[in-house]
């Protein structure tokens, strides 16, 4: 990897361009673009199985909860990762409900075997997919996108904090 004042030059044996271009440098449209590209993937697999994005989420986090969780539980934690409205996120769990993908069980919900076998089938399926997507890219480009996005997600996360308070 060579670096000049304003563009970065990484050389893997996977690369398609000559090893002379400029890599892009990231900003805020192309993280937006790669996010949607990569959840474009996921939301056509879970069509196929009569399921959102939204509810894969609420299900995810019921499902690798370590403790019960209640509804208001799972709103809190479905708005802390997806910033939507909390009455969306309630309508998403009553359909989770209402597919038996979660159960009430006294003031919790919980994830049934439907639900727990409904995310290993998407699981199944985009894994190679994201195999490809991801393959190939070196471990310390991986590492200083991983730095980034946390510090994206970090200074989106106190905006949006102080634009809501």
């Amino acid at each position: 990897m060579t670096t000049s004042e304003s563009t970065t030059t990484i050389t893997t044996s996977a690369d398609t361009t000559s090893a002379n271009t400029p890599a892009p440098v990231a900003n805020a449209r192309d993280l937006a673009l790669a996010h949607y590209a990569a959840r474009g993937v996921l939301e056509h697999v879970l069509a196929r199985h009569g399921a959102t994005f939204q509810q894969q989420v609420a299900l995810r986090a019921a499902i690798t909860s370590d403790t019960p969780q209640t509804p208001d539980d799972l709103v809190t934690q479905v708005q802390g990762y997806l910033k939507a409205d909390p009455a969306g996120i309630r309508a998403t769990l009553d359909e989770l409900l209402a597919k038996h993908l979660l159960v009430a069980d006294g003031a919790h919900l919980r994830p049934t075997e439907a639900g727990r076998e409904l995310l290993t089938a998407v699981g199944a399926e985009t894994a190679p997919v994201s195999a490809r997507i991801w393959g190939g890219i070196p471990a310390e480009d991986l590492a200083a996108a991983g730095r980034v996005l946390a510090l994206v997600t970090e200074r989106a996360n106190k905006e949006l904090s102080t634009l809501t308070a």
